[in-house]
């Protein structure tokens, strides 16, 4: 799952944007409905051939169960899993948090 253009969906929003990794969709923890990234993720395919979903903290568990709707389908083939963590600046209390973050291509 990855191609040229990315998908970015943070604060209920989602934006076309180029990525150096292919067609990256950003799963954030918002209010989307599962099956908003699920439709996402079956577009890019049908448009890119591939699709690469990401997410961090909370919102992992909804890329694995994208993937696995994917799967199940018939509509993709996992081919590859990356785990990580990464440090954010949270503005509201001037610390930085570890997150994990997890990408499925």
């Amino acid at each position: 799952m990855s191609g040229d253009t990315a998908a970015t969906a943070a604060g209920g929003e989602v934006q076309q944007q180029k990525a150096a990794g292919g067609n990256r969709i950003q799963v954030s923890s918002s209010k989307k409905p599962l099956f908003f990234y699920v439709n996402l993720a079956k577009r890019y395919m049908q448009q890119h051939d591939d699709v690469e979903l990401s997410a961090l903290g909370l919102a992992i568990s909804t890329v694995v169960t994208i993937a696995e709707i994917l799967k199940n389908n018939g509509l993709a083939v996992e081919k590859k899993i990356r785990t990580s963590t990464v440090e954010i600046h949270d503005v509201t209390t001037g610390r930085s948090i570890q997150k994990a973050k997890v990408r499925t291509i």
